[in-house]
């Protein structure tokens, strides 16, 4: 396409999520003149429920390269150290983990713990392998690879080859057998089933639909394991958001809130600008959606797509089952058997893979489960320690349509069974609840227009990544509509905050407009 070279090219950024800030970010960076358009009153996107509250509690795979692009290092974001993790034991013996550092919460080593920072260690090794291919669009397995295009997608899977060489023999062989299997198997092969093995299961499933003996379990956790230790930002999530949209400001992006899109301008099979839901049209070459597929192809509208495409797109499995209750308390609940210097650690309710396992059963019957498993976090309020406080839960294989509908008492039954099974750990908590707020994967989806409610867009399972994500045709970012992109959480190489599917699809977007790099 020929553009006028007195002038900028323009581009349209929707969405002020992570992804979509780094789009713009890396955009900018390159000359492109970039808008991003957010229908909340601020940024954040999914991190912060697009302002109504926030779903994520702790950062833990924000990716440098996508930090570089917005002129961020790590210390500017107010990450504190890393969290530690308590795992809440039936018989409370609670497990703590900090850094290589486990123990039981009395300060008793833990008998498994070798073992665990063993499988922790292999699976790190595991994860470099895979980490390159995170920072640069799928290869092509097509033709055209000898082109200077598909050269470099040789390299790329050239410096995955080498490092999986670099393995020893054994571990190579390893790393082969389990990178599709489930993480159940994996992990009790190794440890027995207790809070230390449903920890690193529970890594593998939060946030998707997946049961841990799904096929494609360990991939997820190895894209997880890649990024580092969780931290809390100060402020929380929402502080954050600002800090990373002032980035994108700074670099000259121009960020407009209560901005809703309405559709995306089409002309001669082109995309031409974006319309806003004021019926105001900001005219654009290229238009980068942080939406997932389908909302986009609503934008853009199916004419535009062939009717495969539109197949696969609708064929997307986006079903959000994480919710987020939070419950204001009366005062900071006493856990049996920790002390206060633990106040702020992640705790995780999830005694064994095979209750984790028996909590996603119900889900596949739309039913709510009756023994959930969580990720909580509990934070004083402003009168401190002896104050008022605030506990969050995410919980996981909650249905995003029981079969009884989302009623009130659907949602009070899952509040209730959330609370009672923090109680056996936390004794006195029903009566110290004074408010309470659910959302569930229906209610997310509301908040934020992520399909599903699905903290990633689409399940990151094995067919719906690399190549095949968001679809396949579609993997590198491009649709097949001229001018319009993804970089949000369904493109590669997925979900959690980690800026990388912005800023990869901007560099392609760059890369089309023929800006290259100017810094």
């Amino acid at each position: 396409m020929a553009f006028d070279h007195n002038r900028r090219p323009r581009a349209v950024v929707i969405g002020a999520g992570v992804n979509g800030l780094a789009a713009a970010a890396t955009l900018a960076a390159r000359g492109v003149d970039v808008t991003v358009v957010e229908r909340g009153r601020g940024p954040g996107g999914m991190m912060t429920g697009a302002g109504q509250g926030e779903l994520g509690h702790f950062v833990w795979n924000l990716h440098p390269a996508a930090l570089a692009e917005l002129g961020l290092g790590a210390a500017d974001l107010g990450l504190g150290a890393e969290v530690a993790t308590v795992l809440l034991a039936a018989d409370g013996r609670h497990v703590v983990i900090e850094g290589e550092a486990i123990s039981f919460a009395d300060g008793t080593p833990h008998p498994d713990a070798a073992a665990y920072r063993a499988l922790r260690a292999r699976l790190a090794r595991f994860a470099a392998v895979l980490a390159p291919l995170a920072t640069a669009a799928p290869p092509r397995l097509g033709s055209g690879m000898l082109n200077r295009a598909g050269l470099s997608d040789l390299a790329q899977l050239a410096r995955t080859g080498l490092g999986l060489r670099r393995l020893p023999r054994d571990a190579r062989r390893e790393f082969l057998r389990v990178l599709l299997s489930n993480a159940a198997d994996l992990v009790r092969d190794e440890l027995p089933d207790g809070p230390l093995a449903a920890s690193l299961v529970f890594d593998a499933i939060l946030g998707g639909r997946a049961a841990p003996g799904a096929p494609g379990t360990v991939l997820a956790l190895l894209w997880r394991h890649a990024g580092g230790g969780r931290r809390r930002p100060a402020g929380g999530m929402a502080a954050l958001a600002r800090r990373i949209a002032g980035a994108a400001e700074a670099r000259g992006v121009t960020i407009r809130y209560d901005a809703t899109a309405a559709g995306i301008e089409v002309e001669g099979d082109r995309v031409r600008g974006l319309r806003l839901g004021s019926g105001e049209v900001i005219a654009a070459e290229m238009v980068l959606s942080s939406l997932g597929a389908m909302p986009t192809l609503r934008l853009a509208g199916p004419a535009h797509f062939d009717a495969e495409a539109c197949r696969r797109i609708r064929g997307l499995r986006c079903e959000g089952t994480t919710a987020r209750l939070d419950l204001r308390l009366a005062e900071m609940p006493r856990i049996e058997g920790l002390d206060g210097r633990l106040a702020g650690a992640r705790l995780l309710l999830a005694p064994s893979v095979a209750a984790i396992e028996a909590a996603c059963r119900p889900v596949k019957y739309g039913a709510i489960p009756a023994s959930p498993v969580a990720e909580v976090l509990i934070e004083p309020g402003d009168g401190g320690a002896e104050g008022p406080a605030h506990l969050s839960a995410l919980v996981q294989h909650v249905p995003y349509a029981p079969e009884c509908g989302w009623t009130e008492a659907a949602r009070e039954a899952l509040a209730a069974a959330v609370i009672g099974a923090l109680g056996t750990h936390m004794p006195g908590l029903p009566g110290l609840v004074t408010e309470s707020r659910l959302a569930t994967p229906r209610d997310i989806e509301t908040m934020t227009g992520a399909p599903g409610g699905h903290w990633h867009h689409a399940e990151l399972a094995a067919d719906q990544m690399l190549t095949l994500r968001p679809v396949n045709g579609m993997a590198r970012y491009a649709s097949s509509l001229p001018g319009l992109w993804f970089c949000g959480a369904g493109a590669h190489p997925g979900g959690d905050i980690t800026g990388l599917p912005g800023r990869n699809a901007a560099l392609a977007a760059a890369a089309d407009l023929g800006q290259g790099v100017t810094r």
